[in-house]
């Protein structure tokens, strides 16, 4: 049995695709896994180009979530394009993007209570201190009203922070 993605033939573990049936999902080897949570390296999900078309669901929402996660690559956005899914398959692709608008630098999703490094020195108005590139900021919590807004404590104060300067742990 090879991944469902990327037909590597690496060990495999299940990967559950989130909204949709219980016990949705597909086999995926770590790579996949490890960029799915993380950075996503484009020249690997060219592989998107078959997968997209696979039989099972699960797997075609999974192609097409990660086709709108590198959707700044011009190779993608066709993709996209020319990906078609029925009504109820769509809606299972925009659920998880609804519920998780929080996106760090890198566009993973972020959720209540993830640890998140900052990627470039921030200074904190009003605070009097500068919360330096690599600083490790653990629970965060996310500003419901505002998906770029996250609030963690650096140097034990309780600061607001912009989702794009930093990258989910």
């Amino acid at each position: 049995m090879s991944c469902s993605l990327c037909s590597s033939d690496a060990p495999l573990r299940f990967f559950a695709v989130e909204g949709g049936p219980d016990e949705a999902g597909c086999q995926i080897c770590d790579t996949c896994q490890t960029q799915i949570d993380g950075d996503l390296d484009a020249n690997h999900w060219r592989c998107l180009a078959g997968s997209m078309w696979s039989e099972d669901v699960a797997i075609q929402v999974l192609s097409a979530r990660l086709l709108k996660r590198l959707e700044d690559h011009d190779w993608a956005r066709d993709l996209s394009d020319q990906l078609w899914l029925d009504e109820e398959t769509q809606a299972w692709v925009d659920a998880v993007a609804v519920a998780s608008e929080h996106r760090d630098s890198n566009g993973a999703p972020l959720a209540q209570g993830d640890n998140v490094v900052l990627i470039k020195d921030l200074p904190v108005k009003g605070a009097g201190f500068t919360a330096k590139r690599g600083t490790a900021v653990r629970g965060i919590s996310l500003v419901q009203d505002n998906p770029d807004h996250i609030e963690g404590r650096v140097e034990g104060q309780r600061i607001v922070i912009l989702t794009k300067f930093v990258k989910k742990k």
